[in-house]
């Protein structure tokens, strides 16, 4: 089976994430708010992910495919709305959204990291899996501290957010992801 396509896809995804995540916090200092709200902001997402995994439990196995792509989409909409942030409730909204696609993007990549391999045969390619997306993590962080030195922070979101969306077409793409 042709797993290349997920591999691919999540490690976009890595990449996207790992470069926002280490300096999410600078962005909210920038917006003035307290290491309290950061703590809120991420319980939120933290919490809605939670939540949503149950209320996506019940169809992952037959639109798994689908999620993957709209939580690529959903993250890259959210992503492009950061820059223009001014309010610590619009951060919220935000993260609520962000806490609903990454359940979305972990339910599905996980069922589809299943379906896609044969039991007893899984270890290879966990493996292939686990590296990919372990180093574009790795490199997320050197990545996005060399573009906010470069650029702004404004910019990190932006390249986060055209990452995304390459993810989503990657997935889309594969002509067994929608059908």
């Amino acid at each position: 089976m042709n797993i290349r396509w997920l591999i691919r896809s999540q490690t976009m995804v890595t990449l996207a994430a790992g470069m926002i995540y280490p300096y999410y916090l600078l962005f909210l200092k920038n917006l003035g708010n307290s290491f309290t709200k950061y703590g809120l902001a991420f319980a939120v997402f933290t919490i809605s992910s939670a939540v949503a995994s149950q209320w996506l439990a019940r169809s992952v196995d037959r639109h798994g495919k689908r999620m993957l792509v709209a939580s690529s989409l959903g993250m890259m909409a959210a992503m492009a709305a950061f820059p223009w942030v001014m309010s610590y409730s619009v951060v919220l909204l935000l993260q609520l959204l962000m806490g609903v696609c990454g359940a979305m993007q972990k339910m599905s990549e996980r069922t589809l990291l299943a379906d896609l391999t044969e039991r007893g045969n899984r270890g290879k390619t966990m493996g292939e899996y686990q590296f990919w997306t372990s180093v574009a993590s790795g490199l997320a962080v050197v990545f996005g501290g060399y573009l906010i030195d470069l650029l702004t922070i404004d910019a990190l979101f932006y390249v986060s957010a055209g990452i995304y969306g390459a993810s989503a077409w990657v997935t889309w793409r594969h002509k067994r992801v929608l059908y």
